[in-house]
């Protein structure tokens, strides 16, 4: 591989002398502006403003643009000689883990070659000291014109270094956050997490890009004047989520019919709303909604039966059915609260005529007594 920078590893006094080799390459296709009635090309000319004539790329430099339009020419030899230890130098500052670098920080990725065979001790030397340390070196460099930062890492047996955006240079992610206050039931998070488990891990290798290698059979084909343009199949944007918990059991199952898992069965974590314990697998059904009704209201009742055709009719049989029952238990109510009324009358009745009768006797008993005692006293002799 073609380097395209030479320099050194600064690694506190010793240095290591390296060439820096791109570790990435675009496959992405390129196309060219032509006119679209001819077909002809369409170029971009390099033409100078104060002659009008055409410049060649080896008679183009630098310059900056002054805030009233005036250029300073720069070049390489000014920047060259810049006094700056990063010039030629990659130099470590520290060493830090890899959790403490922010992917958003990543950039282009090179290899770093050992220069010559006097740079083959030194660099082994570096390369397992990283390993043994579990640890990313974060450096310093200079490239095209500036400063960059940069982390060095283990790739195989390769020292790889990451170019590194400045942290002044990655945005705040201020309003990019949902606005409204979202909550997650844990039954939801159970789903994503049978998800995760069942997308499972991928080979990198086998990755590739299916749009390119679609572009590059059109082009084939169209070359060749057997192209046939068909209409692709569009699936529409998704809108609102209806059932979140739907949405997740068909995803879990579509992913495992996929692998040829199509048992459709979810295996959840333990302990939450909606899984097993243990990690046991469970059937997941979808949570049923009313509309403006809370979700599940009829959870773990058995389905009701299916309205009969013809509502109506069956309404007004219910209505009348209804109705005769009503009566039936009006008329059985009067039937009752005459009898009560009548055992009441009949109870009085009853009452007044034992009353009487124990008057009677009373008054018998008393006038019987009475004649007993006159009978019983003697009578007082008159002297003559």
């Amino acid at each position: 591989m073609r380097s395209i920078w030479n320099g050194a590893i600064s690694f506190g006094l010793v240095s290591i002398p390296i060439k820096l080799v791109n570790a990435t390459e675009s496959h992405s296709i390129s196309f060219r502006q032509i006119h679209v009635s001819d077909g002809g090309r369409v170029r971009y000319r390099k033409v100078c403003e104060l002659d009008g004539e055409e410049v060649p790329s080896a008679e183009i430099g630098k310059g900056y643009e002054e805030a009233d339009g005036s250029i300073v020419p720069i070049t390489d030899e000014d920047l060259a000689q810049l006094p700056l230890a990063t010039a030629k130098t990659i130099e470590i500052m520290s060493f830090v883990p890899a959790e403490e670098i922010d992917p958003l920080q990543m950039d282009a990725a090179y290899y770093l070659a050992a220069n010559g065979a006097t740079a083959a001790k030194p660099y082994t030397l570096l390369r397992e000291a990283l390993k043994r340390s579990r640890k990313v070196a974060i450096a310093k460099y200079a490239l095209r014109g500036r400063e960059r930062l940069g982390m060095l890492r283990v790739v195989d047996d390769v020292i790889a270094m990451h170019g590194l955006l400045w942290p002044d240079e990655i945005r705040a992610p201020e309003g990019v956050a949902p606005d409204a206050a979202v909550s997650v039931r844990d039954a939801e998070l159970d789903l994503a997490d049978a998800l995760m488990a069942t997308l499972g891990e991928v080979e990198m290798a086998s990755l590739h890009d299916d749009y390119r290698e679609a572009v590059e059979a059109m082009i084939v084909a169209k070359s060749g004047g057997a192209f046939e343009p068909t209409e692709a199949v569009v699936e529409p944007a998704g809108g609102q989520v209806i059932d979140l918990m739907a949405a997740l059991e068909k995803s879990v199952r579509a992913a495992k019919a996929s692998r040829g898992e199509g048992d459709g069965r979810v295996e959840a974590s333990g302990g939450a709303e909606g899984g097993t314990e243990g990690g046991a697998q469970g059937e997941v059904t979808p949570i049923r909604r009313k509309a403006g009704g809370r979700a599940g209201a009829g959870a773990g009742r058995s389905a009701a039966a299916p309205k009969a055709v013809g509502g109506k009719k069956s309404t007004a049989a219910s209505t009348k059915k209804t109705a005769a029952t009503a009566t039936k238990k009006k008329a059985t109510g009067t039937g009752k609260s005459a009898a009560a009324k009548s055992t009441s009358g009949a109870s009085k009745a009853t009452g007044r005529a034992a009353a009487t009768k124990s008057t009677a006797k009373t008054a018998a008993a008393k006038k019987t007594g009475a004649a007993a005692k006159k009978a019983a006293t003697p009578r007082k002799r008159t002297s003559a």
